[in-house]
């Protein structure tokens, strides 16, 4: 089957189970969880392409559940939000969510939501044409999802992370601006959040600058954007 396979995660029945049944109309598969610790158990027991998330759920809540997701390299999220809880959409992005739906929501938009965001990682990790490449001692694979250093254990990037470190690899010392970047890397489909790329570079930083206060690798440049600074060359290991 190759049809998107959705997971819906919302204690809410009556928005959980008229979204599955209008996602299911729209040509998804579709799976439905009640809480995060059956959304947890729907990921871990099925190939699930798109979790729509809600962030206020009883128990554990839906940024727990995000930050779950994204640690362990999982499927892209798009959060459900309430109108007044912009700290949460904040919060949200930077744990690694795609993007963010406020309630209430048109279903349409919903689905244009989850179309952009499937497009932009259909069905296989965002990633560089040209492989892994090698830059300031990292070995940076996009396929799989990692960066390492030699003799060291891979360090898993999110989504978001890839489609980020993709688009300065293949533009070393080109300077992006922000506009530049959220349309490389999230298009002009859904709204983007005006810090998504801050957080984004922030994130990045953690895992690869040595100090990331005086980042070496990924550096500002002041009323411009960023910059990739170091060379990037293919890896060329057999």
């Amino acid at each position: 089957m190759t049809e998107p396979h959705i997971l819906i995660v919302d204690d809410a029945r009556d928005i959980r189970e008229p979204l599955g049944a209008y996602l299911k109309a729209q040509g998804h598969r579709v799976s439905l969880a009640a809480d995060a610790a059956a959304g947890r158990a729907a990921v871990q027991d099925g190939a699930i392409d798109l979790v729509v998330l809600d962030v206020m759920m009883p128990g554990e809540n839906g940024l727990s559940l995000c930050r779950w997701l994204t640690a362990r390299g999982g499927p892209p999220v798009i959060l459900l939000t309430a109108m007044a809880d912009e700290a949460d959409r904040i919060v949200g992005l930077e744990l690694g969510a795609d993007d963010y739906v406020v309630k209430p929501f048109n279903p349409r938009e919903l689905l244009a939501r989850i179309r952009a965001v499937l497009r932009r990682v259909p069905g296989q990790p965002a990633a560089s044409g040209d492989g892994p490449v090698i830059f300031a001692g990292w070995r940076y694979d996009p396929a799989a999802r990692t960066v390492s250093r030699h003799g060291a254990e891979p360090i898993s990037l999110t989504t978001a992370e890839v489609r980020l470190l993709s688009a300065l690899v293949e533009r070393p010392g080109q300077i992006l601006t922000r506009d530049q970047l959220l349309d490389i890397t999230q298009g002009r489909e859904a709204k983007a959040y005006d810090r998504a790329i801050d957080n984004q570079v922030s994130r990045l930083r953690r895992k690869l600058e040595d100090d990331p206060k005086q980042p070496a690798i990924i550096v500002t440049e002041w009323g411009g954007g960023y910059r990739l600074a170091p060379t990037v060359t293919p890896d060329e290991t057999p």
